[in-house]
């Protein structure tokens, strides 16, 4: 049932941040800055990807994905188009690797140490949801701010 629930939850948000990332209306404000606000929209939407390609499809799913988080916050101007995609694949893994866990996976220990003690995976599961959202409405109020032109 938890399963169920957390890729409504990540489908729900995930299709949302495509939405996002489409409503740019100038693609080049995607990687804008500005006005005290230290992340573009596009740096955000790559760290949603590798946030969740390295928590739920590699440690969990067993894909090959390494991550790169500096490059998460440096990496700049890539075409809205391959952001999109890269949304689409990560809701893939996400959904592949949600189906494929047991109600003992879910409910044991999460295999790494993220935070400062140990975890079930169901509350880093969870956890991952609320900073998907977290940075969804970073990335809606950025749109609004800076895709004015």
């Amino acid at each position: 049932m938890l399963t169920e629930t957390l890729k409504k939850l990540f489908n729900r948000d995930l299709t949302r941040l495509k939405s996002e990332i489409e409503a740019y209306r100038n693609e080049a404000n995607l990687w804008r800055i500005d006005r005290g606000i230290a992340n573009s929209a596009g740096n955000l939407c790559l760290h949603l990807i590798g946030n969740l390609n390295t928590y739920i499809g590699a440690t969990l799913g067993g894909t090959s994905y390494i991550r790169n988080r500096e490059l998460e916050f440096s990496l700049k101007d890539l075409p809205q188009q391959e952001l999109l995609k890269m949304i689409d694949e990560t809701k893939t893994i996400v959904n592949q690797t949600l189906e494929g866990l047991s109600n003992e996976q879910i409910s044991g220990e999460y295999p790494l140490l993220v935070f400062d003690e140990k975890t079930s995976t169901e509350f880093f599961l969870v956890h991952l949801t609320t900073h998907l959202t977290y940075h969804l409405g970073q990335i809606n109020y950025h749109r609004r701010l800076l895709d004015q032109e």
